[in-house]
């Protein structure tokens, strides 16, 4: 373990036996070789991964893109919990000073202007994930989250539906805001209304997607379809149509977004949007590593906004507006 600290540049190790292990790795020529290359004066980088997200199935994504990247770019991946609004600045500081090269920021922690001035501050790399805009400071990875709703919004009504609810994410979070702003605009060009009824505030999480769902199937003349900001919600708006007797996608037709694994694992499985997570974070250290590296030779780059392409996956939970809608004046008075 004392080794395997001195060899990563851990902190908590006293400077008299980081010199006699040291010492001793030179001589008995003993080391992985990511420890002779630091041995060698290119030690190998250490980057951080924060988080905070409500999803579960989007960390879990993130998490094995990275996880990837860092085993073919020789880097350490450190993961820390960073509370939102909480102890950003504590855990921010206190990774720095461990030693921690650049730090990788998925949703919501993407979009929070404290944290990433306090980066800047430190003069500390970082690369955004996600986020509806980008600074042109800012190293990014994204898709465009506007379009992808636009689209989506477009097949729900290529369909034959002229009521479709729309559940909003996090409200702190610009991917939330272009995803709104998309599904507006679509509606808007298609010369469909949207009244307050058919739009509700989620917060990207299951709990708030039911509340949602319950919300606009209490309408007096509710959605024949319910486009959610996130799977998550979207699945919860599945769970509340059967808990009250709708068949989906023959009363009610419910796309989400992301594509995380939750979207293939309920039943019917979600027509979405593929953002392409998993490739996202990849590309995310990718960057990073290349430019700490790019940086420690003298030779910085610009930052850099990478777009990733999208797509709409199509699976069971979308139809044409269904004829059963006999239902709807019994199933809204249960649940």
């Amino acid at each position: 373990m004392t080794v395997s600290r001195v060899i990563n540049h851990e902190a908590s190790v006293r400077e008299d036996t980081r010199k006699v292990v040291q010492a001793a790795i030179e001589q008995l020529n003993y080391s992985p070789n990511r420890a002779a290359r630091s041995l060698a004066g290119a030690s190998q980088l250490r980057i951080a991964l924060l988080y905070t997200n409500p999803s579960a199935s989007y960390l879990s994504e993130f998490l094995m893109g990275c996880l990837e990247e860092a085993s073919h770019s020789d880097v350490h991946l450190v993961v820390e919990r960073c509370a939102f609004g909480e102890d950003e600045e504590e855990v921010i500081r206190r990774l720095t000073n461990s030693g921690i090269d650049g730090f990788l920021l998925p949703p919501p922690l993407c979009d929070e202007k404290p944290l990433l001035e306090l980066l800047r501050q430190l003069d500390s790399r970082a690369v955004l994930v996600g986020p509806g805009t980008a600074e042109a400071e800012d190293w990014a990875v994204m898709i465009d989250e506007y379009q992808a709703a636009y689209d989506m919004t477009n097949h729900i009504i290529g369909l034959g539906h002229k009521r479709i609810g729309f559940v909003i994410g996090n409200p702190h979070q610009t991917a939330s805001g272009q995803r709104l702003t998309g599904y507006l605009d679509a509606m808007a060009a298609a010369g469909l209304d949207v009244p307050e009824g058919l739009v509700r505030q989620g917060l990207f999480t299951y709990r708030s997607g039911i509340d949602a769902a319950m919300y606009l199937l209490d309408q007096s003349d509710p959605p024949t379809a319910i486009f959610a900001s996130n799977d998550d919600m979207a699945a919860a708006a599945v769970a509340v149509a059967q808990r009250r007797h709708l068949d989906v996608p023959l009363d009610l037709t419910v796309c989400g977004f992301d594509d995380t694994p939750i979207a293939s694992t309920i039943w019917p499985e979600l027509t979405t949007i593929r953002q392409p997570i998993h490739e996202m974070a990849s590309k995310a250290l990718e960057m990073l590593a290349t430019e700490l590296r790019a940086e420690r030779s003298g030779k910085p780059s610009d930052p850099v906004h990478l777009k990733l392409d999208y797509s709409i996956v199509r699976r069971q939970s979308d139809s044409a507006p269904g004829l059963a809608r006999k239902v709807w004046g019994a199933s809204r008075q249960e649940g």
